[in-house]
């Protein structure tokens, strides 16, 4: 997810470019290289030692160029930070497979907070009604000026639930597909499948949220209520 703010920034504007919300061709290659890398070294040699520092010296040298060229280095340090923690996850268990496993519990850690996002939560004692708060709308609204008045806006609200949800399948079809391979042990297959539902599976989900908000207009700051 370290092309995020690219890819939502492209679903807030009103022209939609692949490119962009793929963080360009640099991001592409940093969000693909350390895991193509992986994937590829182990494959050929089962060598998982050297698989891993393939990858770990793959997401340094990304960081670097960043740094050398005086590049904005947050997505390429964000998916460094996350091939260190897949690295440690593989070597900690002395399994291949392993590698995937922290992706897994992130998905699903977002698949589950934007999915609760968008519900209504009742009155507990104390705790006041609340909700919802679909995580696209509160990332997209201050990029698009609204803030959250859209929570003002019906049709605006409806739209940010359906593209949160949009969101919650993307993560959640990468788990449907991903586990079983990890839990057979896959690991030529994972890494594969993991490629694939990455960057363009990401850049789909992307296009689509903006194809949804598009059609309806960013709610005014000022926007009264409805009437009941």
């Amino acid at each position: 997810m370290s092309e995020g703010r690219a890819g939502l920034a492209q679903a807030a504007g009103e022209e939609f470019s692949l490119a962009e919300a793929v963080g360009g061709p640099r991001g592409v290659v940093e969000a693909l290289l350390p895991g193509l890398l992986f994937v590829s070294w182990f494959t050929v040699t089962r060598d998982l030692d050297g698989a891993l520092v393939a990858a770990l010296g793959a997401a340094g040298l990304l960081v670097a160029a960043r740094v050398v060229t005086g590049s904005n280095v947050s997505q390429a340090f964000a998916g460094a930070v996350g091939v260190a923690i897949s690295a440690w996850a593989a070597a900690r268990t002395g399994e291949a497979v392993s590698y995937y496993l922290p992706g897994f519990l992130l998905n699903a850690g977002y698949a589950a907070l934007y999915a609760a996002s968008t519900l209504r939560y009742p009155r507990l004692g104390p705790v006041p009604a609340w909700g919802p708060f679909p995580v696209i709308g509160v990332l997209v609204g201050p990029l698009v000026g609204e803030g959250l008045a859209w929570r003002r806006d019906p049709a605006r609200l409806r739209a940010y639930r359906q593209v949160t949800w949009l969101w919650v399948a993307m993560f959640v079809v990468r788990l449907v597909v991903q586990v079983p391979l990890y839990l057979a042990d896959a690991v030529g297959a994972l890494g594969a499948a993991r490629l694939v539902m990455g960057v363009p599976l990401f850049a789909l989900t992307a296009y689509l949220t903006w194809l949804v908000l598009r059609r309806v207009p960013p709610a005014q700051p000022h926007t009264p209520p409805p009437v009941a």
